[in-house]
């Protein structure tokens, strides 16, 4: 009995492993993963911020800069050449977060509230997360599903 569970455990571990394939891709998809955990994550911790806590802002402010370097982190990920094509898409998200939490900052920066930046930014905000989103959708093997998308494909060059 003990070994049919040790063979069983063997059959698992090499197909959640992948057998045969390239490290570099493994690796990314372990990198994608964290990183969609810890947006996750994130997004829990903005989610539960009390907005009538006296310290909710500066809360907002310093997961908003984590999230930031999150996105920057994961525009710097080298994308395996399968999926090369989305590496612009990764630049430009991580960019658009950028200027999203540097806009946070003048919106609700020295205790006042500018509702054009806080607007700005959460524009800014949307345009980062929808690129993470058509992102996530090509590594799934999925056309997003989006009237704004324009696909070019070899036939279409």
């Amino acid at each position: 009995m003990k070994y049919k569970v040790l063979a069983l455990g063997v059959c698992m571990a090499m197909m959640l492993t992948a057998c045969g394939e390239d490290p570099d891709l493994t690796q990314f998809r372990t990198d994608v993963d964290s990183f969609c955990t810890e947006i996750s994550q994130m997004d829990t911790a903005i989610n539960g911020i009390d907005p009538e806590s006296e310290t909710a802002v500066n809360d907002l402010l310093t997961y908003l800069d984590k999230l930031d370097e999150l996105f920057a982190n994961f525009a710097e990920l080298d994308f395996p050449e399968e999926f090369d094509y989305l590496e612009g898409l990764a630049d430009e998200a991580s960019e658009y977060m950028s200027v999203a939490v540097e806009s946070f900052h003048e919106a609700y920066g020295n205790g006042s509230y500018n509702e054009y930046l806080e607007e700005y930014a959460r524009e800014n905000y949307s345009r980062a997360n929808k690129r993470i989103l058509i992102i996530i959708s090509f590594l799934h093997g999925e056309e997003p599903q989006d009237e704004d998308l324009i696909i070019q494909t070899s036939e279409s060059e």
